[in-house]
């Protein structure tokens, strides 16, 4: 019964990882009308707010059907986590595009190549991304703010910008309580992220230092000259 399960979940993903794509996309670009027209008429209002709720239900439902057809419930809640988050955290929700990005053809595979490949371009899109995602919400919560500073979206962006690469010019800050969070995520975020792409970078070096080490050494790794083998042969 469990590997059924497993087999109707598999299937069920297969079915609805487009139509997730397409509703991360379509969450993105309702957050951001919402937020950056600051004198929405009520009907565009009312329409972004129904796609808003659409999209989470879709969410919601796609979650629970998953979770109900996994036969290791621990195993899927531990590998399922971003998914779990976007249920319950609206920024989370855009995120959800970068699932699709290990279906395009020259990010599949196993190799270490391919590993790299898919770790740089997720690294790349993630900061692109999680930058926009941060800088529409500081710019929500900050602008009518009293005190505040960030009044523009391009005040936002570059703050995300400077919060992000830890510069820290001090020119724009958040002063309210959603904003400073916002701004510990963003920092946090920031390290993991340069980590991640600094660890990447030094395995491709060192990849590629092996190779060209083996390459002007005559000798395989059992220490003996590809010459004797020939010989031998």
């Amino acid at each position: 019964m469990g590997i059924a399960n497993d087999a109707k979940r598999e299937r069920w993903e297969r079915a609805t990882a487009w139509p997730t794509m397409a509703a991360s996309f379509l969450f993105l670009i309702a957050y951001s009308w919402d937020t950056l027209d600051q004198r929405p008429t009520p009907d565009l209002h009312t329409v972004l707010v129904l796609v808003l709720l659409a999209v989470w239900a879709f969410f919601l439902v796609d979650y629970v059907v998953r979770l109900t057809l996994a036969e290791h419930k621990g195993d899927f809640l531990r590998h399922s986590i971003i998914d779990l988050l976007s249920v319950f955290v609206p920024l989370v929700r855009p995120f959800r595009l970068l699932t699709g990005l290990r279906r395009i053809p020259g990010l599949r595979g196993n190799t270490a190549s391919h590993l790299r490949r898919r770790v740089v371009i997720v690294a790349g899109v993630t900061v692109l991304m999680f930058i926009y995602v941060i800088a529409l919400a500081e710019f929500r919560v900050e602008r009518y703010a009293d005190g505040s500073n960030i009044r523009s979206f391009g005040d936002s962006l570059w703050w995300a910008c400077v919060t992000m690469a830890t510069v820290g010019y001090g020119d724009y800050y958040p002063v309210t309580v959603p904003g400073r969070l916002l701004a510990v995520v963003l920092m946090m975020g920031g390290i993991a992220i340069v980590g991640t792409a600094s660890a990447t970078i030094v395995s491709y070096l060192n990849e590629r230092t092996q190779h060209l080490r083996r390459r002007d050494d005559p000798r395989d790794e059992g220490g003996r000259t590809h010459e004797g083998r020939e010989d031998r042969g």
